[in-house]
């Protein structure tokens, strides 16, 4: 499939998906001693079709791949490394969606939804540093990746992260990052420049999930107008201490 336009999110788009599946972000958390996969916008987490996650991948802190488990619960899915991983990434393949002209969004594709006024596949990604010093493979199962240009977990709350947005393994320029996705899931904290970089600040010396999306026209394809791709980036703060 040929995209041929990509269009930046901008407020005003956000604000047209604010009730959608295009709202909602993807990232991993440790509960229970658990990693467990999130599906929400800001701190509400819903409940999701665990057979929609579309892969996982950890790494160790080499960037050598680690067997992971995605178990598929009635309501989530939780990842299950055969090791504790440096690094583990997520996809979820959320769909195609249609909006019918009463504005209701419906799991299908326009084709399936002939009077649909709006359609959209969407994709979700996360990345999760866990142990410093890691070294990251190339993320070719993320079409859209948020990659940290030093280690996160040594930057610390209330400086600056370097990152770079990569879209299709290129350089995403004019991409919006949203620093703080759990706490303020809304305000935009850095554009990415001309090579796809930002620095964002680091906001808490807990979970951090930083965040970004964009939109792709798809004018060549039948089933859906457009793309939407969103990607988080998640790390500690601080290390944790019992």
């Amino acid at each position: 499939m040929r995209l041929d336009k990509c269009l930046l999110v901008t407020p005003l788009i956000a604000a047209l998906f604010a009730s959608s599946v295009q709202a909602h972000g993807l990232w991993t958390e440790q509960r229970r001693g658990n990693i467990e996969v999130i599906y929400g916008h800001g701190a509400e987490d819903d409940a999701f079709k665990a057979d929609k996650v579309s892969g996982a991948w950890a790494f160790d802190g080499q960037g050598r791949m680690i067997p992971v488990t995605v178990e598929r619960l009635a309501d989530h899915a939780r990842l299950k490394p055969l090791k504790v991983p440096a690094t583990l990434a997520v996809a979820l393949d959320n769909g195609p969606w249609s909006q019918t002209a009463d504005k209701q969004w419906i799991n299908q594709g326009q084709r399936q939804v002939p009077d649909a006024i709006a359609s959209i596949h969407t994709w979700k990604y996360s990345l999760a540093f866990y142990q410093p010093g890691a070294r990251l493979p190339e993320l070719q199962r993320m079409r859209l990746a948020i990659v940290p240009e030093v280690d996160p977990l040594e930057v610390g709350p209330g400086k600056p992260l370097s990152v770079r947005v990569l879209l299709d393994g290129k350089p995403a320029a004019g991409v919006e990052l949203i620093g703080d996705y759990r706490g303020e899931p809304d305000a935009i904290s850095a554009k990415t420049d001309a090579e796809g970089r930002a620095k964002v600040l680091v906001r808490n010396a807990g979970l951090n999930i930083i965040a970004t999306q964009v939109t792709l026209n798809t004018p060549n394809d039948p089933n859906v107008k457009q793309q939407g791709l969103f990607s988080s980036l998640t790390f500690l703060g601080a290390p944790h201490h019992e």
